[in-house]
């Protein structure tokens, strides 16, 4: 078997299992995707020198350590301040992966927030991101308690119009 075929022959027999092991470890499809594809690729540059007896295990073994590869460089991306960390650390009831997705729906709910027009910006970062109430709010702004309410009603009406209009693409 030429080495064109036999890769084809590894692609088609491992693909889903390698996209498994990334996508457990990266928690997203498109990091998964384009993690799959850099382990192929790697499997590819390197089929020369590799032992056709432990295909299975040299693939995995391969999409692991692009997985961690790309843990560890999430992680150097964004570190958290040291009394943030050890908050969320201590609030944490569930495993990596639901962390993992509490924080990108965190960050998601802050770029809404941030999409928003002045005043209702500040307002609604405070309210939903921030998750203070209206009175605290208030009482930090300076701001009256209706002022503020009606601004969080109104932040939440603007967020609720732009999500609809993004589930219609």
């Amino acid at each position: 078997m030429d080495k064109e075929a036999y890769f084809r022959y590894l692609l088609d027999t491992y693909e889903r299992l390698v996209y498994s092991i990334c996508f457990k470890l990266s928690g997203n499809q498109f990091d998964a995707e384009d993690l799959t594809q850099e382990t192929f690729l790697s499997v590819y540059k390197n089929l020369a020198t590799f032992q056709k007896d432990y295909e299975k295990a040299w693939i995995c073994k391969i999409a692991t350590n692009k997985g961690l590869d790309f843990k560890k460089s999430a992680a150097r991306r964004s570190e958290p301040k040291e009394e943030v960390y050890f908050t969320e650390l201590a609030d944490q009831k569930a495993g990596p992966e639901e962390a993992y997705l509490q924080q990108e729906s965190k960050e998601y709910v802050y770029t809404i927030c941030q999409s928003l027009k002045s005043p209702y910006r500040e307002v609604a970062t405070e309210h939903f991101y921030r998750e203070k109430t209206a009175k605290e709010i208030s009482q930090e702004s300076g701001k009256g308690i209706k002022t503020i309410q009606t601004q969080i009603y109104r932040a939440k009406a603007m967020i609720q119009k732009m999500m609809e209009g993004r589930a219609a693409i």
